[in-house]
């Protein structure tokens, strides 16, 4: 089994498939490397695509030190494996927990990205919610420690998740079935050291300000938490386009994999033919209409 090294040690286990310019996923907290599978499998006849699981995530390792588990080493992770495949620079895409740690990424190493994808992005980001937020994280931590399983499917079927079981049953089952699967103490880890810690995206966006590295933020339109937050990074990303995804939750990967495929398909398309632009700052205005008395 493929396994990267990151700089503190720990074991991360990785897929491949395909050839060209790289393209890395980057998972969500109720996911691990098989959550990118409909992305493996499209992505791959015009691109080298890697997907991973991160520290905590079955089969790569579970550290038992809480202290190995942070916004930072997530960020950093994506740069270990990108280093142990040799890979200088690549489309990073990620969803949710992902997703923070693709912009972290971007943020921190700008020069071995090509392009991000931020998807569903944005949990607990809202400073007035960061106090409910940890609350509800150390719940959960405490929840997947006592009860592993009965934590998983009560986090599976969440106010937006459900869209993803009325649109495809089967398909949901096997994501919640694989969320089961998890090892619990990494689940309680990462809730605790990535989660319920990572720096609000408002406390961000001078960072973001000065990026010009191209960014393509999608969100579900039922994905409630991430609609202010997205809105919030493509105002202050430079070279930033946002898509949302009709009646659709978190889960947009899996949920609506046809529309969100395209939808990276083109960015990555327009990135890589240099037709993606930063924003004209002509449309930032405070009007409607551009009149001026």
């Amino acid at each position: 089994m493929p396994h990267a090294m990151t700089q503190d040690g720990v074991s991360l286990y990785y897929e491949e498939a395909g050839t060209g310019t790289p393209l890395i996923f980057v998972h969500e907290f109720a996911g691990d490397w098989r959550s990118w599978e409909a992305q493996m499998r499209f992505f791959s006849r015009y691109y080298r695509v890697i997907t991973y699981s991160a520290r905590g995530f079955k089969p790569s390792a579970i550290p038992a030190d809480p202290a190995q588990y942070s916004q930072a080493h997530a960020r950093d992770d994506i740069i270990a494996v990108l280093d142990h495949l040799k890979i200088d620079r690549a489309h990073i895409a990620g969803l949710s927990m992902g997703g923070f740690a693709t912009l972290h990424a971007g943020i921190a190493y700008p020069q071995r990205a090509r392009s991000l994808v931020i998807a569903g992005c944005g949990y607990g980001a809202a400073p007035a919610d960061k106090e409910k937020f940890q609350k509800e994280c150390e719940a959960a931590a405490q929840l997947f420690e006592a009860r592993g399983v009965e934590a998983a499917m009560q986090y599976a079927i969440g106010p937006t998740r459900v869209q993803y079981q009325n649109k495809d049953p089967r398909g949901w089952a096997e994501f919640a079935q694989q969320l089961t699967e998890h090892d619990w103490q990494g689940q309680a880890n990462t809730m605790r050291g990535v989660q319920m810690k990572r720096p609000s995206l408002w406390e961000l966006t001078e960072d973001m300000k000065k990026m010009s590295l191209p960014v393509l933020i999608v969100t579900g339109d039922e994905d409630d938490p991430c609609l202010e937050p997205a809105l919030l990074m493509k105002r202050s990303l430079p070279a930033a386009g946002l898509v949302v995804l009709p009646q659709a939750g978190h889960t947009i990967n899996l949920e609506d994999p046809e529309p969100f495929n395209h939808a990276l398909l083109d960015f990555f398309t327009r990135v890589d033919c240099g037709r993606w632009a930063s924003r004209d700052a002509r449309s930032i205005a405070a009007g409607i209409l551009g009149f001026r008395k």
